[in-house]
């Protein structure tokens, strides 16, 4: 981007560099170490960790930023065996690291044992194991968009990793990862403008204090044999220079015959400390995800599916697709932040993240048959589709950068405890488009979903890139959390922010200013009780602002291109949270409104005399959500884990400007949803062998959704199960496991995800359909050294 920065990102930016020069000057101690690794369990150091009192900086900015006091223990015990799926520490980002019990929000989180013992190998399989959660299928079971207590975020701002912004429409390995965590939502007051989808916050894996080099095989149905390996320690004298390395290289066939799929990735996080009170991290990593010949969307028009419902979702181990049909998708992201422990009350965060998401879009573009002439007079609710195949020059490209900058203290007035923040945070986004299709649109023909797929057509190019849109986000936050004794404490958390959006009509406009503002203000306060040390009792009340979607560029609109005025999105929440040996349960209460764009006729359609269907993009109502959710995670019994949670919601548009879609279901939020996941290990009693098998079962409702904006259509209700064990054993003293699972067993035929067609938090007329995938087997057998 060479682009004049917007001031309050450089002023920023410069603040922080020259808190960080002068910290560093005062600073003269010996090396010591970190006590972040990437597993969810205690850890055992080798060497002196950081010595801490009660007083100690909140943020805790040597421990992960993920808030987990992780280590690695001997090689006794293998990855993941343990089955730990409770979180007793969350990242709240300019907050630094707190107890669950300390946290008037409610948060949900995918431990590092979820990810292993269920073989994960993407990011949206991580969200069937959280009630309030949908990551959406945009293109292929790979890509998504999340969504939280029934709001659908935007590309960048409500997804982070180590606290900073990335794009959440590119496809990521679990492998990646060390653990999911999801804030469910209002969080403007601490990370800035974002929709009320909440914070979904990715967690890499970090070194370990010893050295590990684990390495594990796999393969999927049909077939897609997966290697990765996974190398971690630290060298130099007290282990001042952490490095880990995790390579994955996965070919094959997908879940259908014809299909392909190819994912690659390697990446390297260090650590290096350069004294007992300083370090600094570094991340590099690259993702390469091909898919060819796998489930394209279905398209449902405005004018319905030719009859009263939708047609039954049909089975993905047929081929629905031409083999050439697909993406080609290349992620590449540098993270790097430095932390710092000025003294035992005050420490500092510095951070930055650039990535590039490049993607290349080839797929056909299958619409439900409405009973017209078009379709020959078949109808959509019978399984009938069209089928084209269309060079989209929709954006290709996405380059993020975002930085954060906190200091963190504690002071104290008489007998009041103060948590203290100040900081930054934001991002630069830029979208690129292509300039213009190469090849022509190519009608494929008609056909129906239970039967033969379409096989003819050549894949589509396009050419050129050109920067289609910017934004600029930043945000300057203050925040105090006043504890008045051990039962009572009050937190408040403010923010104000600078928005600037960009846009180019075409390849052959330049990008001009299509909204802007300054020092938009979002609140949010919490009163907390805690009747006991392991009880919280809280009320959460918020203001969010978010930046305004922006009218696609096209001819049949009177404000083309133009982003709509923030929006303010408010909530109330209400929560109990208890802790009870190694179980926690979390329930919570909410209401969130927000404004709801959509398209409405012009009053006064100037200059669109000469079009069909001349229309206004603007707020034309508020989604209202208001529910009830609920989490248990931890060890029921000695040898049972359990992470398991239920959602109620109530998502309506209220207040329409178009009376028809008044008091209307929103397209894609289910009533309800739910999910169990069980972990039983044989106990010991029963001998050597039979106490190194583990079995575990996950059961997962989604209730019946509405599919349109008039709600005639809906998706109807399903239930997945997932049945799964592994064995442990050992070989020359190191620790291996063979884990066989498989998903969806009753192979469930079921639509996955539902949405408007339109801009995200928008509504369209149109919407679009992805079917759940089948039965799918998945065989690891991992190795550590």
């Amino acid at each position: 981007m060479h682009e004049r920065l917007p001031l309050s990102f450089v002023s920023g930016t410069f603040g922080a560099l020259l808190l960080t020069t002068t910290a560093l000057a005062a600073t003269g101690t010996p090396v010591a170490t970190s006590t972040k690794a990437g597993h969810a369990h205690p850890t055992i150091t080798r060497r002196p960790a950081p010595q801490k009192t009660a007083a100690a900086p909140i943020a805790g900015v040597l421990d992960g930023s993920n808030g987990e006091t992780v280590t690695v223990r001997g090689h006794h015990v293998a990855d993941g065996t343990s089955a730990r799926y409770m979180n007793k520490s969350v990242y709240l980002g300019p907050l630094g690291n707190r107890d669950t019990l300390d946290t008037p929000y409610s948060i949900m989180g995918v431990t590092h044992d979820v990810v292993v013992n269920q073989q994960i190998r993407n990011l949206n399989d991580l969200a069937q194991y959280l009630p309030s959660v949908q990551l959406e299928v945009r293109g292929d079971p790979n890509t998504s968009r999340p969504q939280s207590r029934g709001f659908e975020a935007d590309v960048v701002s409500n997804s982070r990793l180590d606290g900073l912004n990335v794009v959440s429409t590119t496809p990521y390995p679990a492998e990646w990862i060390d653990n999911l965590q999801v804030l469910n939502g209002l969080a403007g007051a601490m990370y800035g403008p974002e929709n009320p989808a909440g914070v979904f916050e990715y967690t890499l894996k970090r070194p370990t204090d010893r050295r590990t080099e684990r390495l594990s095989v796999g393969v999927d149905s049909i077939g897609t044999p997966t290697v990765n390996g996974d190398i971690s320690g630290r060298v130099g004298r007290n282990g001042w220079f952490g490095y880990r390395l995790n390579l994955l290289h996965a070919d094959g066939t997908g879940y259908t015959q014809g299909s392909w799929m190819r994912r690659e990735m390697v990446s390297g996080d260090f650590d290096i400390h350069l004294d007992d009170k300083t370090v600094i991290e570094l991340d590099a990593s690259h993702y390469t995800y091909d898919q060819r010949g796998d489930a394209p969307a279905f398209g449902i028009l405005a004018t319905g599916v030719g009859g009263t419902k939708l047609p039954e979702a049909p089975d993905l181990s047929n081929r629905l697709a031409p083999e050439w049909s697909g993406y080609h998708m290349e992620t590449n992201t540098f993270l790097a932040k430095i932390k710092h422990e000025i003294n035992k009350d005050w420490s500092f965060t510095l951070g930055g993240l650039y990535q590039d998401a490049a993607r290349q879009s080839f797929g056909v573009t299958d619409t439900l048959c409405d009973g017209s002439a078009t379709c020959h007079g078949l109808t959509g609710s019978n399984g009938w589709f069209t089928s084209k195949a269309t060079a989209t020059t929709t954006a290709d490209d996405f380059r993020v950068g975002s930085n954060m900058a906190y200091v963190n203290g504690r002071v104290y007035t008489g007998p009041i405890r103060h948590d203290l923040v100040i900081g930054t945070n934001g991002y630069m986004m830029g979208n690129y488009n292509p300039v213009a299709a190469v090849t022509s649109s190519q009608t494929l023909g008609t056909y129906n979903m239970y039967g033969a797929s379409p096989s003819s057509g050549t894949q589509p190019y396009y050419r050129g890139r050109y920067k289609s849109s910017s934004v600029t986000s930043q945000s300057f936050i203050v925040g105090d959390t006043l504890r008045f004794d051990r039962h009572w404490s009050i937190m408040g958390t403010l923010s104000w922010s600078w928005i600037d959006q960009q846009g180019a009509l075409n390849a052959k406009s330049p990008l001009r200013k299509t909204f802007s503002t300054s020092a938009a203000f979002s609140p949010t306060t919490s009163l907390m009780y805690k009747p006991t040390d392991n009880q919280t009792l809280y009320f959460t009340y918020g203001r969010s602002v978010e930046a305004g979607p922006v009218t696609p560029n096209s001819g049949s609109y009177t404000n083309t291109n133009i982003a709509l005025p923030i929006a303010h999105s408010e909530e109330y929440e209400v929560g109990y949270k208890l802790r009870y040996q190694k179980i926690q349960v979390n329930v919570a209460g909410f209401r969130i409104t927000s404004p709801y764009a959509l398209y409405v006729p012009a009053a006064n359609p100037t200059g669109c005399t000469a079009l069909t269907n001349c229309q206004t993009y603007t707020y034309g109502g508020t989604q209202r959500n208001y529910g009830v959710e609920a989490q248990i995670s931890g060890e029921v019994l000695p040898n049972l884990s359990v992470l398991a949670g239920m959602t109620w919601l109530d998502a309506e548009l209220v207040d329409a400007a178009t009376p028809s879609l008044n008091n209307k279901e929103i397209v894609g939020a289910a009533p309800l949803q739910a999910s169990t996941l069980l972990d039983y290990r044989l106990p010991a009693t029963l001998g050597a062998f039979a106490s190194r098998w583990a079995f575990n079962a996950g059961v997962h409702y989604m209730g019946n959704r509405a599919a349109n904006v008039t709600n005639t259509l809906h998706t109807g209700s399903y239930t997945t199960l997932e049945l799964g064990t592994r064995y442990a054993f050992r070989v020359a003293r190191f620790p291996w496991v063979v884990r066989f699972g498989v998903s969806n067993a009753t192979n469930e035929r079921y639509w996955a995800s539902v949405y408007t067609g339109a801009p995200s938090g928008t509504s369209g007329a149109a919407s679009s359909l992805y079917a759940g995938l089948p039965r799918v087997y998945h065989f690891t057998f991992s190795a550590e050294f």
